[in-house]
This record gives structure tokens, C-alpha cells and sequence, in this order.
């Protein structure tokens, strides 16, 4: 058996045509979403991810701002400019890139962003919405591996999902939201001894910890959907994820590719997030 595929890239090409519907809905009533976003430094990833991040609010028919700092802007500084993002009615969504220079304190920035628009999903509003089932939003990765196990019919009600990892980013949001979805959820980390027994018995298994091969197909129950958050690099330096994929696959029942799986999924919920605070607004 040779697991489905679950494609991260037509899944986003659909929720974005959906997303550029109704912002052009919001528009005919005189409002354009508007997503800030606010990079410190030069790290290079970051950069990349920046300019995907607005490349794709322009596709969709969201208005962006990117306001680029150097590394030595002062913490006080850019709270004062968050507040201001906060103040500012063309903005409903804001987003810090992370990481920051070392003399910020992230969480700081992160809670000075006004919950109404932490489209990110960082906040400890959002957090803590997410613990007692009220709105709020969602971290943009984790709601995009609901939103691929969702377009492929997959009911999470008593099924046995295993998050690997316990970020505050993706694993601790991921298992939140499988328990959302009535899921029975165990949360393996660094520190879970014999990481397969939990693996084996997983209908549904999330790796994100970002280390290679860290599932392999002796830990996967047949048939079972593995969702790969995972981004790393091959000896060969090519993109690869947390999951031994070429193994995995003939065991799976689903599985999601990287790169083209967990990744533009991401990107494209950050655009949910923000449409849905422009329409709340």
C-alpha cells in the first residue's frame, strides 16, 4: 500500500481563491483587509518568508505593510510602533517576524499586539481561547494541518492522535485543536521514553520537532495519517521534513510531502486569520 498524498499546494490555492472572494465582498462595503508586518534584522530566512508572507496578501486582494528595522532597534521602539499598527483602522492584522535580536523580549512584543488583531495566534488571549473553545485565532500552522485533515473527510472523533513536539508554536496549539475535534491526544517530547509504543497505536501521528527521520515506517500503524510539520535539510541539502518519507509512505495511509504539504498551508491560514479580523471588525 502506498499512502495518498495530501497536497499542501492546490488545499491553499482553493482557501485563497476563497479568501480573495470575500475580500473583494469586504472591499464593496469600503473595507480592504490590511495586514502589517514588522521585520527586525537581516536574518535571511526571515526575509524570505517576509516577502512570501506579502506576495501573498497581494494576491489575494489583502493590503500589506512591511516595515523593515535594523537589529538594533530598541525594544521600546518597536512596541511603540506596535501600539501604533494597533491603533491604525487600515490594519486588522499584525505580524512580528520572528525570531528578534536578542535584546527583545518576543513575548513582550507579542502580548503588546491588541488580541483583535494577533493574527498569529501568539498571544496569551489567543492561547487562552484556545484552551476554553471561545473564539479566537488559531496558530497558523497547526490550523492549517486541521484544514488538510478536513479536505480529505478524515473524522477526528475518537481517534488516537499523537502530536511529536510540545512548541508553544505547533505542538501544544496542534493538540489543543485535535481535542477540539473530539481526538483522544498524547503529546510525545524529548523526554518521552520509547517514543514508537505511542506512534504504533496513533490513527493519526503530527511530527513537529525538527529533527530528520525522527518517525520512521516501523512506528507508523498501518494505514495511519502522518501529517510532516517538519523542515529540514538532507545530506544532500534538500528540503525534507521530520518524517522518513519514502519509507513512511508505503505504511501510511495519508501523508503530506515537504516540501508542498504543511508549508504553504501556513502562509495561506495567516490570510484566513487576517480576513476573518477584517470581517469582524
Amino acid at each position: 500500500m502506498t499512502a495518498q498524498l495530501i497536497d499542501g499546494n492546490a488545499l491553499s490555492r482553493q482557501l485563497r481563491a476563497d479568501v480573495a472572494r470575500r475580500a473583494a465582498a469586504l472591499k464593496a462595503r469600503g473595507v480592504t483587509p490590511g495586514l502589517a508586518v514588522v521585520l527586525v534584522g537581516d536574518n535571511p530566512a526571515s526575509q524570505v518568508y517576509v516577502r512570501n508572507k506579502v506576495r501573498a496578501c497581494e494576491d489575494s486582494g489583502l493590503h500589506s505593510v512591511l516595515e523593515k528595522y535594523d537589529a538594533d532597534l530598541s525594544e521600546a521602539d518597536l512596541l511603540a510602533r506596535v501600539e501604533a499598527l494597533n491603533d491604525d483602522p487600515a490594519i486588522h492584522g499584525i505580524l512580528v517576524q520572528l525570531p528578534l535580536p536578542r535584546h527583545i523580549d518576543a513575548q513582550k512584543v507579542i502580548e503588546a499586539i491588541s488580541p483583535a488583531k494577533d493574527v498569529d495566534g501568539f498571544h496569551v488571549a489567543s492561547a487562552g481561547a484556545l484552551v476554553t473553545g471561545t473564539p479566537g485565532f488559531w496558530p497558523c500552522t497547526p490550523y492549517g494541518c486541521i484544514r488538510m485533515l478536513e479536505s480529505i473527510g478524515y473524522d477526528l472523533r475518537g481517534k488516537h492522535a499523537v502530536v511529536i513536539g510540545r512548541s508553544n508554536i505547533v505542538g501544544k496549539p496542534m493538540a489543543l485543536m485535535l481535542l477540539q475535534k473530539n481526538a483522544t491526544v498524547t503529546v510525545t517530547h524529548s523526554a518521552t521514553p520509547d517514543l514508537a509504543h505511542f506512534t504504533r497505536d496513533a490513527d493519526v501521528v503530527v511530527a513537529a520537532v525538527g529533527k530528520r527521520n525522527v518517525l520512521t515506517a516501523d512506528m507508523v500503524k498501518p494505514g495511519a495519517v502522518v501529517i510532516d510539520v517538519g523542515m529540514n535539510r538532507d545530506d544532500e541539502g534538500k528540503l525534507c521534513g521530520d518524517v522518513d518519507f519514502e519509507g513512511v509512505k508505503e505504511v501510511a495511509g495519508w501523508i503530506t510531502p515537504v516540501p508542498g504539504g504543511v508549508g504553504p498551508m501556513t502562509i495561506t491560514m495567516l490570510l484566513v486569520n487576517t480576513l476573518e479580523a477584517a470581517e469582524r471588525s
